[in-house]
């Protein structure tokens, strides 16, 4: 493929991640900015951790909120964590969404956190397939010996 269309391609793609869709703040711009020769691969490497750390996070949400009797502090340090990596790598939408979810446990309403932890869930595996996508881009670019455009 042209890799002037994969650059159109992963500079529309990543647009729609910051402003149309919102599912990446500054936050992910200052990451690639520690992104050089040297460390090619940064941002995967640290998106990847994070996917990772993620879904250990929710499985232990949800294992948390199962039990006969729920613990409100544990999933709030959990939940957390969780908007803290958010926070730290620009995923806007998760840590917004983490965001409801905190004050849901300061109510102590597990119906409402069952409800955060559905939607904190469905942001996580949105918000991933659209950073896998823009991977693959990246890849497809530097393959066909391109450079990633500046944004």
């Amino acid at each position: 493929m042209d890799v002037r269309l994969l650059q159109r391609q992963w500079v529309d793609h990543i647009s729609a991640l910051f402003f149309r869709e919102g599912f990446l703040d500054a936050q992910f711009t200052q990451l690639q900015q520690l992104q050089d020769a040297s460390t090619p691969d940064f941002v995967v490497e640290v998106v990847t951790l994070y996917f990772e750390d993620a879904d250990r996070l929710l499985n232990n949400l949800w294992n948390t909120l199962s039990q006969p009797v729920v613990d409100f502090k544990k999933v709030d340090a959990q939940v957390h964590q969780l908007k803290g990596s958010s926070a730290s790598i620009g995923a806007q939408r998760v840590k917004n969404t983490c965001v409801c979810f905190i004050n849901c446990c300061e109510e102590g309403d597990l119906e409402a956190c069952f409800g955060c932890l559905h939607r904190l869930k469905l942001e996580f595996t949105q918000w991933k397939s659209k950073l896998e996508a823009l991977f693959r881009i990246e890849q497809q670019i530097v393959a066909a010996g391109g450079s990633l455009p500046m944004i």
